[in-house]
């Protein structure tokens, strides 16, 4: 997009129907502001010393200018603020407060602070708090919707100040210094239309242009839509719009008013994409997305978009891709006007093609990276090229972008629950995206709440299999968080799913699993006990690989518990169906994890033979890393053994093959926790 937003008293001006200018009016409220972030406290007046950050309030309704006002005042002070300028907005386009727990994540996010995926709100305000109270940073949280959100949000530090805006009054938060909008100055309201009409249209009839004013009531959101709508017509007078809007009824705010005069101005199609923009996801909105919803072209769609925005109906975003914003404000007139002038049906199908469309792109978007898979480059050579992306960059530039509204389609499309075939190919489409271009621990936060999406409409439509893969994947990340107590009963939950829907997989999946949460929470003997289930079904099933695994993961719970003889008979267990599956380098892991066994119940001469042994075979796997754990276990075996001279030497090789190993060597794709490997390698003599 070339067209840039300006500033002006209240809203953003977008379009190349009005020139570049600076904010405008305020003068006086801008000035208290100012002020009350430089006087005393009350704390201060007592003699205490504040405890939490001073809070200014802008308070006024949407479309007063609110937004523009804080980042106005943003810009002014931001130079005090060294450690710089976070944001947030915590309110839907319709309304809907947005979580705590959301909020405090995407502003960890902004501070490169990592937030544990699956946190809970309290988790994730006491982290954001933390990590503010050695910064000085103002905080602006956009929209809020009640003094519990600010208040779970505002830092414990003095130096940071934190600018709400809002409708009402933060009730319960002390010491808030409120600044509440009116309208602008006649003046400021005059200028502001001149941007649009040019200074012509004004100076010729100022009677009508001041009355123009007073019947949008110096509300910028109304005078915007008013200057889109003048500078659509050069050959209409101002006085003309001020008669149609005093014609007009007294119900309704002058937004309302003015927006249903340039509605009805627009041209059908054009009037049709606007209305259907309510159903944009986060109020965010590209070619793509409108294309999809009015059932146009994606050429046509950006023509007109860019139309919308020069009327000030639309913002331009700065990014990379062109995309818009629906001003808050009008959300709800595009809503009314929708279920005014389109049947429930229209707007359903428009809302199913929107989230098909956003299923093929996302398909589109991994499928560009999967350069080595026939089938994936078949498809995508099948799909249109208007769904193509040139290169992997772009397609992950795209996820980037557009993740905001990705994320809130899939919510959406959950809650409106008359789509959930849509929902779920969505969501899986998603996943799946996520995990190509970003990686599923940088991905864990988004894919927490993604998975919990689809639980619900799981339990909603009652699909057992569905339902335990994703409390498995639920749970995954609470163990890995540390939350063993919730991943286990997560996983006791997948089992009771996984049996309902007769899933071999899920069962035993969730079998091992919770055989893995007890082993974590220091219950052997039942960690023992769930691998031996698990095992059991993976041998009904003659699936030998897993097998082979499991019968390490019961050793590894038995040598924990301090049987040894059991470890050792399960370790041999794993080796030989290591060996019979041809898995080299799992044969030498387990024979290592044997010696290491054997050593702890004092046999350290048949350790000493295993760990021959396992250097055998991790010289045959080839890998590297593998043989120099096995040579520290060696040198490890021959330290206690009394022969430190044959130790150094084995010390020494491991140090070699290390060095041959090339620096930056691929490690390989991440590997679910289940699917990991078990049989650590571990130095005896770290161990203590």
């Amino acid at each position: 997009m070339t067209d840039q937003a300006v500033d002006t008293g209240g809203v953003q001006l977008s379009g190349h129907a009005a020139p570049e200018g600076h904010f405008l009016g305020r003068t006086r409220e801008l000035k208290e502001l100012r002020a009350d972030i430089e006087r005393a406290g009350l704390d201060t007046i007592s003699g205490r010393k504040a405890p939490r950050a001073r809070v200014l309030l802008i308070a006024g309704r949407p479309g007063s200018g609110r937004t523009a006002l804080a980042e106005e005042l943003v810009r002014q002070v931001a130079d005090r603020y060294p450690d710089g300028v976070l944001r947030a907005r915590l309110a839907e386009p319709d309304g809907t407060p947005v979580p705590v727990e959301r909020a405090a994540r995407e502003l960890l996010a902004a501070l490169d602070v990592p937030a544990p995926a699956g946190a809970d709100e309290d988790d994730l305000a006491a982290l954001l708090r933390a990590s503010l109270v050695e910064r000085r940073v103002l905080l602006l949280l956009d929209d809020a919707t009640g003094a519990e959100q600010v208040d779970a949000l505002l830092p414990d530090a003095p130096q940071c100040l934190l600018v709400a805006v809002s409708s009402g009054p933060l009730t319960g938060i002390a010491d808030v210094r409120p600044c509440t909008l009116g309208g602008l100055d006649t003046k400021s309201a005059l200028e502001l239309l001149t941007r649009y009409t040019g200074s012509v249209r004004i100076t010729v009839d100022p009677l009508s242009a001041e009355g123009l004013v007073e019947a949008c009531q110096g509300e910028p959101a109304a005078l915007t839509l008013a200057g889109g709508w003048l500078a659509a017509r050069p050959q209409a007078a101002v006085a003309d719009l001020a008669r149609q809007l005093h014609a007009e009824s007294d119900e309704g705010s002058p937004l309302s008013r003015v927006f249903g005069l340039v509605h009805a101005a627009l041209p059908a199609p054009a009037a049709r994409v606007l209305r259907l923009l309510c159903l944009a996801p986060a109020g965010l909105v590209d070619p793509h997305t409108a294309s999809a919803l009015a059932g146009c072209s994606v050429g046509t769609a950006r023509t007109t978009l860019d139309d919308l925005t020069a009327l000030g109906l639309l913002r331009s975003v700065e990014s990379p891709l062109p995309q818009y914003e629906i001003p808050g404000c009008l959300h709800p007139l595009l809503r009314a006007a929708a279920e005014t002038h389109d049947r429930p049906a229209e707007l359903q199908l428009a809302r199913a093609r929107m989230l098909e469309r956003t299923v093929r792109l996302l398909q589109s978007c991994r499928a560009i990276t999967e350069t080595d898979s026939p089938q994936a480059r078949e498809k995508l050579q099948g799909m249109p090229r208007a769904l193509r992306f040139p290169t992997p960059r772009a397609a992950a530039d795209w996820l980037s972008v557009r993740r905001p509204a990705l994320l809130a389609s899939a919510r959406l499309a959950v809650a409106d629950g008359e789509l959930d075939t849509l929902a779920r190919r969505l969501m899986s489409q998603l996943v799946r995206a996520m995990v190509a271009h970003v990686g599923t621990q940088a991905a864990a936060p988004d894919l927490y709440g993604v998975h919990q999406l689809v639980l619900d409409v799981a339990e909603r439509r009652g699909l057992p299999r569905e339902k335990a893969a994703a409390l498995l994947n639920l749970a995954d990340v609470d163990a890995r968080t540390g939350r063993t107590a919730e991943a286990l009963a997560r996983y006791r939950a997948a089992l009771d799913a996984g049996r309902e829907a007769n899933d071999p997989y899920a069962i035993g999946r969730a079998m091992e699993s919770v055989g893995g949460a007890h082993l974590e929470l220091g219950d052997y003997e039942r960690a023992a006990d769930w691998f031996g289930r698990a095992l059991a079904q993976r041998l009904a099933r003659d699936e030998r690989a897993d097998a082979a695994r499991l019968y390490g993961r019961i050793a590894t719970a038995h040598t924990y518990a301090g049987r040894y003889g059991e470890a050792q008979r399960a370790w041999r267990a794993a080796a030989a169906g290591h060996r019979k599956n041809a898995d080299v380098a799992a044969h030498a892991r387990a024979l290592s994890e044997l010696a290491r066994v054997q050593e702890y119940a004092g046999r350290p001469e048949e350790s000493l033979r295993t760990c021959r042994e396992a250097v055998e075979w991790a010289g045959r796997a080839g890998d590297t890393r593998l043989r120099a754990a096995v040579q520290l276990r060696l040198a490890d075996t021959l330290d206690r053994l009394g022969d430190p001279a044959a130790a150094r030497l084995h010390r020494g090789e491991a140090e070699r093959i290390l060095e041959e190993e090339p620096a930056d060597g691929d490690t390989g794709p991440e590997q679910p926790e289940h699917a990991a490997n078990t049989c650590e390698i571990r130095s005896a003599s770290a161990e203590g």
